[in-house]
């Protein structure tokens, strides 16, 4: 077994024993104690600077094929509840923290943060200096990395080439839906009926438009444009999901079939995807943006939103066809975050709109895509297309 002899002692008394450890692909090893279950586990290394929101982000699909370094010093604190997920199971290839906390409390905790990563079969690394570790990928990028154990952090390092690349894998046909349903009985809802591309949604999208009296319908990714179209929708969102858009041409093709025919509400993942059915191009961040604290200015109206972001990569503003312009931008790096399109009934927003850094701070983009429903015409927008 491969030890770090360095012991640390914590708040309620007991010695940490370094057994483990992460080591990135450019050689860097961050040894911490294994919690949660008991594996060897490879993905990209990135970090999460939200201060809650644990559970939401282990369940979020967009995390799918990733190991998250939270900069929050102690997570766990709270507990795990039976309310807080956002898809039918843990989604983090593995997480990486300071701190887990061990005596949760909360009236909804149901258990600790450790039982949960252990009955979903998801390792964590504890002990781990958090803080150098997100300087270190802010300095060098986001890479692949490696939990292990009982064996040196040079092995594991060669063992990373056996493992997939995240930017060569298409998570989003692993996370999505198999087959299509109805949300909730939102069947019974008198609203207009909205199809949800499921790309790795989260299921708060779904509580919203239930919420606003919409009949939901999910689909799944692969699902044609002709399908989608006979399902009648009266409105399509396009959801968030993980991994290279430049790697989902087939859905790109999808959604060429379908402008025009009914409104378009794109979130994150649905974003990048409309901007590239519609000749636009998309590139990685080195870094990334996920947490609950992102500066938005929307520049019609002039108002600064905080966001709640996850993903890596972004809408190239200067490939941008004539007809979208740009809605929404990052006060922190100026990368595009909202679309809207001159003539016909399509916005998109970068970040998480159904996300929650205040309760209820973004939702407004769902209002105005309901908004487009009335009026919307197909004759119009067919017209206005040939024009």
């Amino acid at each position: 077994m491969i030890l770090k002899i360095d012991l640390l002692w914590k708040e309620k008394g007991r010695w940490m024993v370094k057994d483990a450890f992460l080591v990135l692909e450019d050689g860097s090893v961050y040894y911490g104690e294994r919690f949660g279950f008991d594996k060897k586990t490879s993905g990209e290394v990135v970090f999460n600077t939200s201060m809650m929101g644990y559970q939401e982000i282990l369940t979020d699909p967009s995390y799918a094929g990733q190991m998250v370094t939270f900069t929050y010093p102690l997570i766990g604190n709270y507990g795990l509840s039976t309310e807080d997920i956002e898809s039918g199971q843990v989604q983090v290839s593995s997480i990486i923290v300071r701190e887990w906390c061990e005596f949760p409390s909360h009236e909804k905790s149901i258990m600790t943060l450790d039982a949960y990563l252990r009955d979903a079969e998801i390792v964590g690394l504890a002990g781990v200096d958090t803080r150098a570790l997100t300087r270190h990928l802010r300095h060098t990028g986001v890479m692949m990395g490696m939990v292990s154990f009982d064996e040196s952090p040079e092995v594991a390092r060669s063992r990373l080439s056996e493992f997939p690349r995240y930017d060569a894998t298409n998570f989003v046909s692993k996370v999505s839906t198999p087959t299509h349903y109805s949300w909730e009985d939102s069947e019974e809802n008198t609203g207009p009926h909205i199809v949800v591309l499921d790309g790795g949604l989260k299921f708060n999208i779904l509580r919203i438009l239930k919420k606003w009296n919409c009949r939901v319908t999910v689909v799944p990714s692969d699902i044609s444009d002709s399908e989608i179209v006979s399902l009648k929708p009266d409105g399509l969102v396009l959801s968030p999901g993980p991994g290279d858009p430049n790697l989902l041409s087939q859905l790109e093709i999808t959604i060429k079939g379908i402008i025009g025919k009914f409104p378009i509400l794109g979130i994150c993942l649905g974003h990048q995807m409309i901007a590239r059915a519609m000749g636009a191009k998309t590139y990685k961040l080195k870094f990334g943006h996920r947490g609950a604290n992102h500066a938005v200015k929307e520049l019609q109206s002039g108002n600064v939103h905080i966001t709640a972001q996850n993903h890596g990569y972004a809408v190239e503003g200067d490939s941008l066809p004539a007809d979208l312009e740009i809605s929404h931008v990052n006060l922190n790096d100026g990368t595009v975050e909202g679309l809207r399109h001159k003539s016909l009934p399509i916005l998109s927003v970068q970040y998480h709109s159904e996300g929650s850094p205040g309760p209820r701070d973004n939702e407004y983009i769902f209002n105005e895509f309901l908004d487009l429903i009335p009026n919307f015409s197909v004759a119009e927008a067919l017209g206005s297309m040939k024009e």
